[in-house]
């Protein structure tokens, strides 16, 4: 199940749930209850907004980049910084 960012703008809060793609959380309430959480002051019923969803996997060939970055194919990534290593 993807993971996905939600906020309500009555709080300005943003809480990461899982939940499937045919799932859309409408509320507060709903976003609370997935998350585990006590929704305090805001009103349970207040509207939320999907920001991002997770999961999604691009193979470099949808890219048009077929060839691997250094650090996959064997050479070194400049300064050692890669976050694909």
């Amino acid at each position: 199940m993807p993971s996905n960012d939600d906020r309500c703008p009555a709080n300005d809060r943003v809480l990461e749930v899982r939940h499937g793609m045919n799932e859309a959380l409408a509320t507060w309430g709903e976003l609370c209850d997935r998350a585990g959480i006590d929704p305090d002051d805001t009103p349970p019923g207040s509207p939320v907004e999907c920001l991002i969803s997770g999961g999604a996997v691009v193979g470099s060939a949808a890219l048009k980049n077929p060839s691997l970055p250094p650090c996959m194919s064997g050479g070194g990534c400049a300064g050692g910084s890669c976050g694909l290593a």
